[in-house]
């Protein structure tokens, strides 16, 4: 009661110290580096991530990029070229003119290297950057490069679709914010007793968002993904805090006459029940930090720190806020939309049967759907990007043209020798769907004599530590054809090299395919074990948290079964976000059920009294959140052009709707069902069950 009264007391204070903060809080937020590339998150001990660094080291250089001209005379491709190796982060690029002057016929090449970089109207050109692929120097060199180049040309590789992923983000991210806020104010306009409410709530909820980006600072940078979602999850999250709080003040303000003695009780009981609902959605988070794929972890961090900081600012600033508006809130009041639910409670609990037979039913064919979708994931970021993007139009371009899908590099010791070399590549030019392999060998011993090959070249493809070879896919980024490809070339490579590295985009994404498969599991283990544990203890049942978790499992197999069944492939890290974070938000929704259920079985009512007062008390709650948090990601899922969030964010507002529904209708008919054996198995409820005997 001492914290609650010092709020009370102290809350002009509060609300001057949360606003000075902003300051820095802002300014955190502004400093904080966004990273916008996912292959940034595997483990750095991966021999592909190893090979990044080993090229930027030996080789210096990082990105790597495919540019297509067309209908271009080699003059003018050769001036383009002096061009764009001014460019700031530039190291080399590759070209006809690399090998030798322009005004030499092309015919000189070997046809393997001229087919390699020239179709009837098209000519290509390899571009090394000296910068890491998601650095902004690099992409400061692509939107360069794409203004010297004009409209004849178009640039690919990794760094082109970070760039261009980027550009959208900071176009789209603060109409993501709005639309969340507009339409979370809608629904609490529509659902709670007050006009003016929403827009406190909103004020504090704004508060603690901007703390949290601002302490992002610290963490040195942050994914794209957790910037994009960050607020909009927390908004929806920590909603229900200032709701349970709301009430509680209107209700202590019946039975006292002083509004700070009113606020100082609510405080108390609303600390209490909003710290056990909230540790169920800090568990889901904290969960994804036992990724291996890094992005758990950044994602998993900071909504953890931001579920929290919406709890304090429940308990400190919001109170401070309604106590300095207590006039105007209390005269902007009016009767609740949600009607009395007692009527629909005891209907529903009167045919209970019905909703089981439902449940068993359902779970199957949910299930099957659930496992389907895991399969079909997609791992190709670009597929994220709306087609008539810069990278989407340039990827296409250079499979049509060139037909090649996605470039492969390798680093083979130095020291290898020539011949083990040709071999190697001869070896692996037979690989299904591999185009060619070009290195020094591809040259050497051909037409062009190596004594007249330049430095830029030779320095190129070779360092005293590695030879640096390219090889050239017809497969697909992240299809399974690639991977099958990847791994018998890796086979080819240790036979003439056990320390060479195969690296670049596609190898990569293979890492990244068997890391996430296996944090799946992982992740979703430690969700479920985690709140199953904080259940047993809030509830001090062996049997309610099997009871609860089923519930939210099945609506969680039923949100992510349908992506299946409607024929929608999503990003590959939706599934693992989604299993989590829907099920330590939305299980909050089954505990408030279930605690009331029990203090009402205690008290006295048989069983299915005890469900329905449970349940008609519990709804308008379980409404009002359902309905934000569905509300503050519908919208940004239907305006997002990044399908990688839109994905996200429609799952979230379809699980928030379908967990909703699985607590209302599914759960009190498991509860009567399972009545005795949760009175057996419960603390404080075994009296209950021998009284119920000798009755």
């Amino acid at each position: 009661m001492r914290f609650s009264k010092a709020v009370v007391k102290y809350r002009i204070f509060i609300v001057v110290a949360v606003l000075v903060l902003m300051i820095p809080a802002v300014l955190g937020m502004i400093a904080t580096r966004i990273n916008y590339d996912m292959l940034d998150y595997l483990p750095k001990d991966m021999e592909t991530v190893i090979g990044q660094d080993e090229l930027m080291k030996d080789f210096g250089k990082g990105a790597f990029s495919f540019i297509i001209i067309e209908d271009m005379p080699n003059e003018d491709v050769a001036a383009l070229k002096s061009k764009i190796e001014q460019v700031e982060q530039v190291d080399t690029v590759l070209w006809y003119s690399s090998l030798a002057d322009v005004s030499v016929p092309m015919d000189l090449l070997p046809d393997k290297i001229y087919n390699a970089f020239n179709t009837e109207n098209a000519t290509m050109m390899a571009v090394f950057f000296n910068s890491s692929t998601s650095s902004d120097v690099t992409m400061d060199a692509i939107r360069e490069i794409r203004q010297i180049t004009g409209q004849q040309c178009f640039v690919s590789g990794m760094s082109a679709m970070v760039t261009d992923l980027k550009d959208l983000c900071e176009r789209e991210e603060p109409i993501y914010v709005g639309i969340a806020v507009a339409l979370a104010c809608a629904a609490m306009l529509l659902l709670l007793d007050s006009w003016l409410v929403p827009f406190v709530f909103l004020i504090s909820i704004a508060m603690m968002i901007l703390l949290n980006l601002g302490s992002n600072y610290f963490l040195g940078e942050i994914s794209y993904i957790t910037k994009a979602l960050s607020a909009v999850l927390q908004l929806a999250v920590t909603m229900d805090y200032s709701i349970f709080l709301w009430h509680s003040y209107n209700e202590q303000r019946a039975k006292y006459d002083d509004k700070n003695e009113a606020m100082a009780v609510a405080i108390q009981k609303t600390l209490t029940s909003i710290v056990g609902s909230s540790i169920t959605t800090v568990a889901g988070f904290i969960a994804l930090c036992f990724m291996s794929f890094t992005m758990g972890r950044d994602l998993g961090i900071v909504m953890a720190k931001g579920v929290i900081l919406g709890v304090l600012g429940c308990v400190t600033v919001l109170p401070a806020l309604i106590l300095l508006l207590d006039k105007p809130l209390q005269k902007t009041r009016h009767r609740s939309l949600i009607p009395n639910m007692g009527k629909f409670a005891k209907g529903l609990v009167k045919i209970f049967p019905v909703f089981l037979v439902v449940f068993v039913l359902i779970i199957p064919p949910a299930y099957y759907g659930y496992a389907k979708t895991n399969d079909e994931v997609y791992y190709d970021l670009g597929k994220c990007l709306p087609d008539d993007m810069e990278y989407v139009i340039a990827n296409s371009k250079l499979s049509e043209d060139f037909d090649i899908a996605s470039t492969h590099m390798l680093l083979v010791n130095a020291d290898t020798p020539e011949k083990s070399v040709r071999g190697m590549m001869d070896e692996m030019e037979q690989v299904d769907g591999v185009k060619y392999v070009l290195g020094l060998e591809s040259v050497i011993g051909s037409r062009v004599p190596e004594e007249i090959l330049p430095e830029s070249v030779t320095g190129l493809l070779k360092s005293d530590k590695w030879e640096l070879l390219l090889i050239n896919s017809e497969y697909k980024v992240a299809s399974d054809e690639v991977g099958k490809q990847i791994e018998q070339l890796n086979a080819i490579l240790k036979k003439y090299d056990e320390g060479g590295m195969l690296i670049g985009e596609a190898p990569c994404m293979k890492d990244m395919i068997d890391t996430t498969s296996h944090d799946f599991q992982v992740v979703n283990a430690i969700s479920i074990i985690a709140v199953f544990l904080i259940i047993a203890l809030v509830e001090r049942s062996i049997s309610l948290p099997f009871i609860l978790i089923a519930v939210i499992e099945s609506a969680i197999f039923i949100n992510l079964g349908l992506p299946h069944f409607l024929g929608q492939s999503l990003p590959f890290i939706a599934p693992i976000c989604i299993s989590t974070i829907q099920l330590g938000a939305t299980v909050d929704y089954a505990i408030l059920m279930t605690t009331r259920y029990k203090s009402e079985r205690i008290a006295g009512n048989d069983k299915k009294n005890a469900v329905r007062i449970a349940l008609a008390s519990s709804i308008p709650s379980i409404l009002v959140s359902g309905v934000g948090l569905f509300a503050a990601t519908f919208g940004v899922a239907l305006y997002s052009d990044i399908d990688m969030i839109g994905s996200i964010c429609m799952l979230l507002a379809r699980g928030a709707v379908i967990s909703m529904l699985a607590v209302i209708f599914i759960l009190p008919a498991l509860l009567v069902l399972c009545d005795k054996l949760i009175c057996v198995t419960t603390m404080g409820m075994r009296k209950k069950k021998q009284t119920d005997r000798g009755s």
